[in-house]
């Protein structure tokens, strides 16, 4: 069977998140596809077929987990289909995943997803160990359904600084810990962000487009801005485009297939 590795959110190779797809004709057992995404070593390996009623079943696995949505591993794996002539191009891809259907488009500004929103709420009480695990104090904390902690911090220059002990964020009990801050002033961008999830077998994740179904409510009310545009500052950088549209996010962005191969096992 074909496995891709494809560059997410970037319109260039080595920059963005690399994520893998594998192209199945058939359902395929669970342990299975961990064991291949374990191989594969990125953030998130995609699993995606054909179904007889329509549209692709997609699921997603960590090299440690199964997740119920990845946004870098859905743009990375409807790129793929479009251009392989798997899908049609000028018609929206469909998946149904764990998180519901989520539908992607081709358009001139990049690919963009369906996504639904998953707003995070203010934490009375942040996570133990949470500002030593990053090494700075947070502004704001927030929690939201997928188990992410939104930490916010002062400014851009702080989120690019932080080296976390990834082992103590490790222990906090959350899906990942994304930090995020305003957008320099000299910057194009609205904010920037980092996210890191050591507990589900990622340290630091280069760009994260279900992240952003959480940050893009939050920074959309703080700015009083319905679209905007993130900046993931890991080593590798993206850019993702947002739209809030009440309880959906559009997330646009590009993506660059780097790898086709062929999976022997």
């Amino acid at each position: 069977m074909r496995i891709f590795v494809v560059d997410a959110f970037t319109d260039q190779p080595f920059r963005g998140n690399p994520a893998g797809v594998c192209l199945l004709e058939e359902a395929a057992d669970e342990r299975w596809m961990q064991l291949v995404a374990a191989e594969m070593r990125h953030s998130e390996t995609a699993f995606v077929r054909p179904l007889e009623s329509g549209g692709h079943e997609l699921r997603w696995f960590t090299p440690a987990v199964e997740v119920r949505l990845c946004g870098h591993a859905t743009l990375a794996t409807a790129h793929v289909l479009f251009t392989e002539g798997i899908a049609d191009p000028d018609e929206s891809a469909e998946f149904h995943t764990k998180s519901g259907v989520l539908t992607v488009k081709s358009t001139a500004r990049g690919l963009e997803m369906d996504f639904p929103a998953v707003p995070a709420a203010r934490m009375e009480e942040p996570p133990g160990g949470l500002a030593a695990g990053l090494g700075v104090e947070p502004e704001w904390v927030a929690c939201n359904a997928q188990n992410d902690v939104l930490a916010v911090v002062a400014d851009a220059e702080t989120v690019r600084d932080l080296e976390p002990d990834l082992a103590l964020l490790g222990t906090i009990d959350a899906r990942g810990v994304c930090v995020t801050a305003p957008a320099a002033d000299a910057d194009p961008e609205d904010f920037v962000s980092r996210f890191f999830a050591p507990a589900v077998g990622i340290e630091e994740d280069p760009v994260t487009g279900s992240a952003h179904c959480m940050l893009a409510p939050y920074w959309a009310k703080r700015l009083g801005r319905t679209s905007l545009t993130g900046r993931q500052v890991s080593a590798r950088e993206g850019v993702v485009g947002v739209t809030l549209r009440e309880d959906r996010v559009i997330l646009s962005g590009r993506a660059v297939t780097l790898l086709r191969g062929d999976l022997l096992v």
